[in-house]
């Protein structure tokens, strides 16, 4: 058994070791005082108020009524303002440039504008979840109501993250909105970046597993089902054998496409309009409109044979 001075040193030593700056140089955020950090608990808060807003009466806990919806609108978007103005002040703290001074009141005015921009745009965005609901209840003869969708589907619970987040990041915000689409990825096993464009009507079957590059174009009436990946092949590199960030590297889906289970598209490919593609192919070049593409069947022969067994 050891000796307590033993463990005592040992303790010591280890804590000389994570102290040390050549350790955590590379995974150290300088926090800077004054300045809030994002907080993955209230954007949790965030997520939930805005599911509230879209879908009145859905969630939450306040039984809403059309005489008292104007009010009940009022607080949750008073409220939301609140706690989304700190936490975009914290993205944008968060990323600044660490050895430029700030003006903390300046920049939490900014954060306030953003906040006020992203709640204008909630009709917008409750515009377009509407038929995003609509197609994954006309899409699955399983779906009983409209309601089931809203409250059991993971997809619906992954795309108004995204749609949130998409919104955020064209208004400038840093680091949130990417949190926001990692917390739908962690509740409902659907990863999609929040640069990513996706027209209306946008339904993802099952949805587990499902991968959605950052710099993927999907157009209007688009269905995928579960394990699908619109991913990007291999990095181009810059001089110095690093990958050159920013560049279009994931498939353009158009209009009226269905994408089967575990199909995997990658590179800056396009999918042509009213295309199907067959579960478990590859795909890595430009398909036309109208394509349809599945797997060779293998010869019944080829299997009383032996033959792929």
């Amino acid at each position: 058994m050891e000796s307590e001075k033993h463990i005592h040193t040992k303790i010591a030593r280890t804590i000389e070791q994570l102290a040390n700056p050549d350790s955590y140089n590379q995974v150290c955020h300088e926090h800077r005082m004054g300045e809030p950090l994002p907080s993955i608990e209230k954007l949790g808060n965030i997520v939930g108020m805005v599911r509230e807003i879209l879908f009145p009466g859905y969630f939450g806990n306040t039984s809403l009524r059309k005489n008292t919806m104007k009010h009940y609108m009022g607080v949750y978007v008073d409220e939301l303002f609140e706690l989304l103005s700190e936490q975009i002040l914290a993205g944008l703290c968060f990323t600044c440039d660490r050895s430029m001074p700030i003006d903390i009141q300046d920049r939490s005015k900014h954060a306030q504008n953003l906040a006020a921009d992203f709640i204008a745009s909630l009709p917008e965005i409750r515009r377009v979840l509407v038929t995003d609901v609509e197609a994954a209840f006309i899409g699955d003869p399983a779906a009983l109501s409209r309601s089931e969708v809203i409250y059991c589907y993971p997809a619906i619970r992954a795309i108004v993250n995204y749609r949130m987040a998409n919104c955020l990041l064209k208004l400038g915000v840093p680091l949130i909105p990417r949190i926001i689409t990692e917390m739908g990825h962690s509740e409902t096993g659907i990863d999609i970046h929040p640069g990513a464009e996706i027209g209306e009507s946008f339904t993802i079957d099952h949805g587990t597993g499902v991968v959605i590059g950052g710099t993927s174009i999907i157009g209007k009436n688009v269905k995928l089902f579960q394990g699908v990946t619109l991913g990007a092949k291999s990095f181009p590199l810059d001089e110095n054998g690093n990958p050159i960030k920013g560049i279009p590297r994931h498939p353009i889906v158009e209009d009226n496409v269905i994408i089967y289970a575990q199909a995997t598209i990658l590179g800056r490919v396009r999918i042509g309009e009213n295309s199907v593609i067959g579960g478990n192919v590859w795909v890595t070049n430009n398909l036309p409109p109208n394509s349809r593409v599945v797997q060779f069947k293998a010869r019944e022969s080829s299997f009383r044979d032996g033959a792929g067994i």
